[in-house]
Protein backbone atom coordinates (compact mmCIF):
# COMPACT_ATOMS: atom_id res chain seq x y z
CA UNK A 1 0.00 0.00 0.00
CA UNK A 2 0.92 3.88 -0.63
CA UNK A 3 1.22 6.00 2.16
CA UNK A 4 -0.95 9.02 2.33
CA UNK A 5 0.80 11.60 -0.11
CA UNK A 6 3.58 13.97 0.85
CA UNK A 7 1.53 16.64 1.07
CA UNK A 8 -1.24 15.69 3.29
CA UNK A 9 1.84 14.28 5.51
CA UNK A 10 3.38 17.27 5.14
CA UNK A 11 0.79 19.65 5.89
CA UNK A 12 -0.50 18.43 8.83
CA UNK A 13 3.43 18.36 9.69
CA UNK A 14 4.07 21.63 9.54
CA UNK A 15 0.22 22.45 11.22
CA UNK A 16 1.62 20.31 14.25
CA UNK A 17 5.14 20.98 14.38
CA UNK A 18 5.52 24.42 12.60
CA UNK A 19 6.66 24.80 9.42
CA UNK A 20 10.77 24.43 9.66
CA UNK A 21 12.83 21.87 8.21
CA UNK A 22 16.68 21.85 9.39
CA UNK A 23 19.63 20.40 7.19
CA UNK A 24 22.32 17.54 8.46
CA UNK A 25 25.05 18.90 6.59
CA UNK A 26 28.00 17.34 8.68
CA UNK A 27 30.76 19.31 6.41
CA UNK A 28 34.32 19.16 7.23
CA UNK A 29 34.27 22.63 9.06
CA UNK A 30 31.10 21.93 11.11
CA UNK A 31 32.43 18.48 12.10
CA UNK A 32 35.95 20.37 13.58
CA UNK A 33 33.65 22.48 15.09
CA UNK A 34 31.33 19.93 16.92
CA UNK A 35 35.59 18.66 18.12
CA UNK A 36 34.48 15.67 15.98
CA UNK A 37 36.91 13.84 13.19
CA UNK A 38 36.61 14.26 9.53
CA UNK A 39 35.38 10.56 9.67
CA UNK A 40 33.43 7.96 9.59
CA UNK A 41 32.89 7.94 13.36
CA UNK A 42 32.68 11.95 13.12
CA UNK A 43 29.94 11.22 10.48
CA UNK A 44 27.72 8.62 12.76
CA UNK A 45 28.21 11.01 15.51
CA UNK A 46 27.04 14.23 14.18
CA UNK A 47 23.82 12.36 12.10
CA UNK A 48 22.79 10.88 15.20
CA UNK A 49 23.32 13.91 17.66
CA UNK A 50 21.04 15.83 15.03
CA UNK A 51 18.74 13.32 14.36
CA UNK A 52 17.69 12.41 18.49
CA UNK A 53 17.73 15.72 19.05
CA UNK A 54 15.57 17.04 16.63
CA UNK A 55 13.19 14.42 14.97
CA UNK A 56 10.42 14.18 17.44
CA UNK A 57 9.77 17.96 17.37
CA UNK A 58 10.64 19.33 14.16
CA UNK A 59 8.56 18.60 10.71
CA UNK A 60 11.22 18.09 8.30
CA UNK A 61 14.75 16.59 8.21
CA UNK A 62 17.18 17.25 5.12
CA UNK A 63 19.88 15.41 4.76
CA UNK A 64 22.60 16.62 2.22
CA UNK A 65 23.68 13.40 0.57
CA UNK A 66 26.84 14.55 -0.36
CA UNK A 67 28.39 14.75 3.04
CA UNK A 68 28.10 11.42 3.41
CA UNK A 69 28.61 9.70 -0.45
CA UNK A 70 32.27 11.49 0.26
CA UNK A 71 32.75 8.50 2.90
CA UNK A 72 31.77 5.92 -0.18
CA UNK A 73 29.85 3.23 1.53
CA UNK A 74 30.02 3.73 4.85
CA UNK A 75 28.95 6.98 4.55
CA UNK A 76 26.24 5.71 2.79
CA UNK A 77 25.22 3.12 5.44
CA UNK A 78 25.33 6.03 7.82
CA UNK A 79 22.75 8.06 5.85
CA UNK A 80 20.88 4.97 5.34
CA UNK A 81 20.07 4.80 9.17
CA UNK A 82 20.12 8.42 9.53
CA UNK A 83 17.12 8.61 7.36
CA UNK A 84 14.99 5.60 9.04
CA UNK A 85 15.81 6.69 12.37
CA UNK A 86 14.39 10.30 11.67
CA UNK A 87 11.39 8.86 9.79
CA UNK A 88 10.48 6.37 12.91
CA UNK A 89 10.81 9.44 15.22
CA UNK A 90 8.04 10.88 13.16
CA UNK A 91 10.23 13.43 11.35
CA UNK A 92 9.52 14.02 7.27
CA UNK A 93 12.91 13.28 5.60
CA UNK A 94 13.62 15.76 2.30
CA UNK A 95 16.58 13.82 0.98
CA UNK A 96 19.00 16.35 -0.52
CA UNK A 97 20.43 15.00 -3.49
CA UNK A 98 19.27 17.33 -6.21
CA UNK A 99 19.15 14.29 -9.18
CA UNK A 100 18.36 14.93 -12.64
CA UNK A 101 18.80 13.06 -15.76
CA UNK A 102 16.80 11.47 -18.85
CA UNK A 103 15.30 7.65 -19.32
CA UNK A 104 16.10 4.97 -17.52
CA UNK A 105 18.72 7.12 -15.43
CA UNK A 106 16.18 8.95 -14.34
CA UNK A 107 14.61 5.90 -13.50
CA UNK A 108 17.23 4.78 -11.42
CA UNK A 109 17.60 7.95 -9.40
CA UNK A 110 13.75 7.35 -8.58
CA UNK A 111 14.35 3.84 -7.14
CA UNK A 112 16.94 4.60 -5.23
CA UNK A 113 14.91 7.31 -3.16
CA UNK A 114 11.31 6.82 -3.82
CA UNK A 115 10.47 3.19 -4.06
CA UNK A 116 9.34 2.35 -0.50
CA UNK A 117 11.13 -0.60 -0.16
CA UNK A 118 14.37 1.40 -0.71
CA UNK A 119 17.18 1.42 1.59
CA UNK A 120 17.39 5.10 1.13
CA UNK A 121 13.64 5.60 1.02
CA UNK A 122 12.64 9.28 1.60
CA UNK A 123 9.48 11.73 1.99
CA UNK A 124 10.91 13.42 -0.68
CA UNK A 125 13.63 14.10 -2.98
CA UNK A 126 14.90 17.46 -4.29
CA UNK A 127 15.32 17.17 -8.66
CA UNK A 128 16.72 19.59 -10.96
CA UNK A 129 14.67 19.50 -14.04
CA UNK A 130 17.36 21.43 -16.22
CA UNK A 131 17.34 18.94 -18.75
CA UNK A 132 13.56 19.79 -19.06
CA UNK A 133 10.82 18.63 -17.02
CA UNK A 134 10.00 16.39 -18.62
CA UNK A 135 12.81 14.38 -17.98
CA UNK A 136 11.42 14.58 -14.19
CA UNK A 137 8.54 11.88 -15.30
CA UNK A 138 9.94 8.77 -13.61
CA UNK A 139 10.79 10.52 -10.64
CA UNK A 140 6.93 12.61 -10.57
CA UNK A 141 5.13 8.85 -11.53
CA UNK A 142 7.26 6.95 -8.64
CA UNK A 143 6.22 9.74 -6.02
CA UNK A 144 2.46 9.27 -6.72
CA UNK A 145 3.07 5.79 -6.73
CA UNK A 146 4.28 5.52 -3.36
CA UNK A 147 3.27 8.68 -1.49
CA UNK A 148 6.21 10.56 -1.62
CA UNK A 149 6.96 14.38 -3.06
CA UNK A 150 9.76 16.40 -5.08
CA UNK A 151 11.04 19.59 -4.64
CA UNK A 152 12.17 20.74 -7.90
CA UNK A 153 14.65 23.80 -8.54
CA UNK A 154 12.81 26.70 -9.28
CA UNK A 155 14.47 29.56 -7.97
CA UNK A 156 17.63 28.99 -6.34
CA UNK A 157 19.54 31.19 -3.61
CA UNK A 158 22.89 30.87 -5.41
CA UNK A 159 23.66 33.98 -7.59
CA UNK A 160 24.77 31.98 -10.53
CA UNK A 161 21.14 30.37 -11.05
CA UNK A 162 19.67 33.54 -12.29
CA UNK A 163 21.79 33.36 -15.67
CA UNK A 164 19.58 29.56 -16.24
CA UNK A 165 16.19 30.17 -14.41
CA UNK A 166 15.79 34.09 -15.08
CA UNK A 167 16.36 33.68 -19.00
CA UNK A 168 13.29 33.95 -20.91
CA UNK A 169 11.65 31.64 -23.42
CA UNK A 170 10.41 32.30 -26.80
CA UNK A 171 6.96 32.49 -24.96
CA UNK A 172 8.27 35.42 -22.68
CA UNK A 173 8.22 33.22 -19.74
CA UNK A 174 11.39 32.95 -17.77
CA UNK A 175 12.49 29.02 -16.93
CA UNK A 176 11.59 29.28 -13.39
CA UNK A 177 8.54 30.57 -14.13
CA UNK A 178 7.94 27.58 -16.48
CA UNK A 179 8.59 25.30 -13.56
CA UNK A 180 6.59 26.86 -11.36
CA UNK A 181 3.99 26.10 -13.70
CA UNK A 182 4.74 22.39 -14.04
CA UNK A 183 4.33 22.05 -10.88
CA UNK A 184 0.88 23.80 -10.37
CA UNK A 185 -0.52 21.32 -13.09
CA UNK A 186 1.16 18.42 -11.19
CA UNK A 187 -1.14 19.61 -7.87
CA UNK A 188 -4.21 20.74 -9.28
CA UNK A 189 -6.62 19.84 -7.13
CA UNK A 190 -4.97 17.91 -4.36
CA UNK A 191 -5.81 18.68 -0.81
CA UNK A 192 -5.10 20.02 1.58
CA UNK A 193 -1.45 20.41 -0.32
CA UNK A 194 -0.27 18.75 -2.95
CA UNK A 195 3.26 16.93 -2.99
CA UNK A 196 5.12 18.41 -5.67
CA UNK A 197 7.37 21.58 -4.45
CA UNK A 198 9.86 23.71 -5.64
CA UNK A 199 12.56 24.96 -4.14
CA UNK A 200 12.39 29.32 -3.95
CA UNK A 201 15.53 31.03 -1.90
CA UNK A 202 14.61 33.08 0.70
CA UNK A 203 17.36 35.21 0.11
CA UNK A 204 15.59 36.56 -3.07
CA UNK A 205 13.85 39.47 -2.21
CA UNK A 206 10.42 40.35 -4.05
CA UNK A 207 9.27 37.57 -6.28
CA UNK A 208 5.98 39.45 -6.98
CA UNK A 209 6.80 38.70 -10.87
CA UNK A 210 6.38 34.54 -10.21
CA UNK A 211 3.90 32.98 -9.42
CA UNK A 212 4.68 31.16 -6.49
CA UNK A 213 0.78 29.65 -5.67
CA UNK A 214 1.24 26.10 -7.02
CA UNK A 215 -0.93 24.61 -4.41
CA UNK A 216 2.25 22.83 -3.11
CA UNK A 217 5.30 23.22 -0.46
CA UNK A 218 8.22 25.77 -1.10
CA UNK A 219 11.30 24.49 -0.14
CA UNK A 220 13.11 27.80 1.16
CA UNK A 221 16.69 27.62 2.06
CA UNK A 222 18.57 30.80 3.28
CA UNK A 223 17.16 31.30 6.91
CA UNK A 224 19.73 31.89 9.31
CA UNK A 225 23.40 31.95 8.38
CA UNK A 226 22.85 32.85 4.85
CA UNK A 227 21.67 36.24 5.88
CA UNK A 228 17.76 35.47 5.94
CA UNK A 229 15.31 35.54 8.84
CA UNK A 230 11.64 35.02 9.16
CA UNK A 231 10.59 38.85 9.26
CA UNK A 232 11.94 38.57 5.65
CA UNK A 233 9.30 35.47 4.70
CA UNK A 234 6.42 37.75 3.73
CA UNK A 235 7.82 39.81 1.36
CA UNK A 236 9.82 37.19 -0.52
CA UNK A 237 6.24 34.48 -0.72
CA UNK A 238 3.47 37.24 -0.49
CA UNK A 239 -0.15 35.06 -0.18
CA UNK A 240 2.03 30.86 -0.42
CA UNK A 241 3.54 31.95 2.30
CA UNK A 242 1.52 29.36 4.82
CA UNK A 243 3.21 26.39 2.33
CA UNK A 244 6.87 28.02 2.91
CA UNK A 245 8.89 25.19 4.19
CA UNK A 246 12.23 27.30 5.56
CA UNK A 247 15.48 25.50 5.80
CA UNK A 248 17.61 26.62 8.43
CA UNK A 249 20.92 24.47 8.81
CA UNK A 250 23.87 26.64 10.34
CA UNK A 251 21.36 28.55 12.28
CA UNK A 252 20.41 25.55 14.34
CA UNK A 253 23.52 22.88 13.87
CA UNK A 254 26.10 25.38 15.14
CA UNK A 255 24.79 24.72 18.62
CA UNK A 256 26.03 21.14 18.45
CA UNK A 257 27.28 18.96 19.67
CA UNK A 258 25.18 20.14 22.73
CA UNK A 259 21.62 17.97 21.82
CA UNK A 260 20.20 20.75 24.59
CA UNK A 261 20.64 23.59 22.32
CA UNK A 262 20.17 21.87 19.18
CA UNK A 263 16.58 22.06 20.72
CA UNK A 264 16.31 25.27 21.95
CA UNK A 265 18.07 26.93 18.59
CA UNK A 266 15.73 24.93 16.74
CA UNK A 267 12.59 25.62 18.45
CA UNK A 268 13.45 29.36 18.59
CA UNK A 269 13.56 29.36 14.64
CA UNK A 270 9.90 27.33 14.46
CA UNK A 271 8.32 29.76 17.03
CA UNK A 272 9.77 32.78 14.61
CA UNK A 273 8.59 31.53 11.48
CA UNK A 274 5.18 30.49 12.70
CA UNK A 275 4.93 33.91 14.10
CA UNK A 276 5.64 35.15 10.92
CA UNK A 277 2.92 33.35 8.98
CA UNK A 278 0.23 34.24 11.55
CA UNK A 279 1.29 38.14 11.34
CA UNK A 280 1.25 37.98 7.84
Amino acid sequence: MSLEPFGARLRRAMDDRGPLCVGIDPHASLLADWGLADDVAGLERFSRTVVEALADRVAVLKPQSAFFERFGSRGIAVLETSVAEARAAGALVVMDAKRGDIGSTMSAYAETYLRKDAPLFSDALTVSPYLGYGSLRPAVELARESGAGLFVLALTSNPEGGEVQHALREDGRSVGATMLAHLAVENAGETPLGSFGAVVGATLGDLSGYDLDINGPLLAPGIGAQGAAAADLAGVFGPALRNVVPNVSRGVLRFGPDAGALRTSADRFAEEIRAAVSAA
